[in-house]
């Protein structure tokens, strides 16, 4: 197997460059604090005041804050960053702004703009190297027709780069991932195994053909967002990032007070994946994951036994996890396919009971 190259793209020789994952301590979404961690961070905070027009606040761990600017228009606002999860510092820029702009599509929102968020060790890397960053989040602003308005530079130890997205959403057409219904189906938009396939080239483990599917994955924007928010049928929307898909999904059943039912066997994974899981190629925040939620799941004995990491694998840019009546299950995979998500699928249902999702 032919491993990719983890040069970075600059003028100065290979020798004398790092390679952007080696100057961090994790990647990508992987990098987010453990929830059980930020949890506890979180009640130790002072209760803010209530304001009528914030629509969408941090109680429900919603991914991006509304606030209503009169009947017609809300402003969706999120802020997204994280260290490198590839060398490529072109690629790394354009991951990180995808991931930035989904938050505003897993609301129903249009994004506007964006501001950058740069965080780079100045005297380690070359100035190309981290004007290459930039471009990539650049070129996904302008693939989302959006302007990068602005935004925010300091000099740091561990690369960082992400976005401060702003955008508008009508105040009734607002996705939250608290309010789905019992009976809904969980629609996900794209396959999963990021956090595996980062695993793997960072040990020099990915082919050429596995680095090209990561990426095609986690640049590829969740546009249908808004599309889906306005179907009648749909009752909450979230995406799945650094808690994995069983995290992001137990969020949307504490929301609703409702359980959910996973078939392992619907869930797409990119291709790959299942072999190098085999292979133990797993992320430390996969086992992070499970130690802070673990206790709100129950897993299937027949399902294999890297089942767990992979349910609790982190996603960097994941895909839009929709709950929607039965009836409008349709729309929701057309609006998907639509999109270029043709490997949206059915992955399970919610039902009555206390929040926890059983996977069988």
């Amino acid at each position: 197997m032919t491993s990719v190259s983890t040069s970075t793209s600059t003028s100065t020789t290979a020798a004398a460059v790092p390679r952007l994952t080696e100057l961090s301590h994790g990647g990508g979404c992987g990098c987010k604090i453990a929830p059980g961690v930020l949890a506890e961070l979180l009640k130790r905070t002072v209760p803010m005041p209530a304001f009528a027009d914030l629509l969408v606040g941090s109680d429900t761990a919603d991914d991006a804050a509304v606030y209503r600017l009169n009947d017609e228009q809300a402003i969706v606002a999120t802020t997204d960053f994280f260290m490198p999860i590839v060398d490529d510092p072109y690629d790394f820029g354009r991951i990180a702004a995808t991931n930035a702009l989904s938050d505003i599509y897993a609301m129903g929102g249009k994004p506007l703009f964006a501001l950058a968020i740069v965080g780079m060790p100045i005297n380690v890397l070359p100035r190309e190297t981290i004007a290459s960053v930039l471009r990539g989040g650049e070129a996904i602003c302008a693939e989302a027709g959006i302007p990068v308005a602005g935004g925010h530079s300091i000099d740091s130890v561990e690369p960082i780069y992400g976005l401060a997205a702003i955008g508008v959403v009508h105040p009734q057409h607002i996705a939250r991932n608290a309010s789905a219904h019992e009976g809904d189906l969980l629609v996900l938009g794209k396959p999963l195994g990021v956090g595996v396939l980062s695993a793997a080239l960072k040990k020099g483990q990915l082919d050429a053909r596995g680095y090209a599917a990561m990426i095609a994955a986690t640049t590829r924007l969740n546009r249908p967002g808004p599309a889906l928010a306005a179907l009648d049928g749909v009752h909450a929307m979230t995406d799945v990032t650094g808690f994995g898909v069983l995290g992001h999904l137990l969020e949307l059943c504490r929301g609703a007070q409702l359980a959910a039912r996973v078939d392992f066997s619907a869930l797409p994974w990119l291709e790959g994946v299942i072999e190098l899981a085999q292979r133990g190629m797993i992320t430390g925040a996969s086992a992070r994951n499970w130690a802070a939620y673990g206790a709100d799941v129950t897993l299937a004995p027949a399902l294999p036994p890297f089942a767990q990491a992979l349910l609790t694998d982190p996603q960097t840019s994941g895909g839009l996890l929709v709950s929607c009546a039965a009836h409008a299950v349709g729309e929701v995979l057309a609006c998907m396919k639509a999109g270029g998500f043709d490997e949206a699928a059915v992955i399970g249902t919610l039902v009555q009971g206390a929040p926890h999702v059983v996977v069988a």
